[in-house]
């Protein structure tokens, strides 16, 4: 297998870092991948499956949110700021969102 060394610059190594640990991959792993959907001549989405399942954890979640909300408006706001608190963790949040 041919190896390849390239240099990136720090923002986007970290971006990648943050991206690669979300998908819980390994930064080459994640890196391959990334370079598999480029020259993907049906530009397929390589995480696909993981999409299916992170909407319907949206849905479900969702729904959750509504019903406590309404039980108790003071739970879910913080259960909402801990769900942004570890979310900016683990950089799936945009710096302004995150704050």
């Amino acid at each position: 297998m041919p190896k390849v060394n390239f240099r990136l610059e720090e923002a986007l190594h970290l971006a990648l870092m943050r991206r690669a640990r979300a998908a819980n991959l390994p930064l080459s792993r994640f890196i391959r991948q990334v370079l598999e959907q480029a020259i993907d001549e049906r530009k397929r989405y390589v995480f696909s499956s993981q999409d299916e399942i992170l909407a319907t954890s949206i849905q479900i979640l969702s729904i959750l949110a509504t019903s406590v909300g309404r039980r108790s408006p003071e739970a879910l706001e913080q259960g909402m700021a801990q769900a942004r608190s570890i979310l900016a963790e683990r950089g799936l949040l945009g710096e302004e969102e995150g704050r």
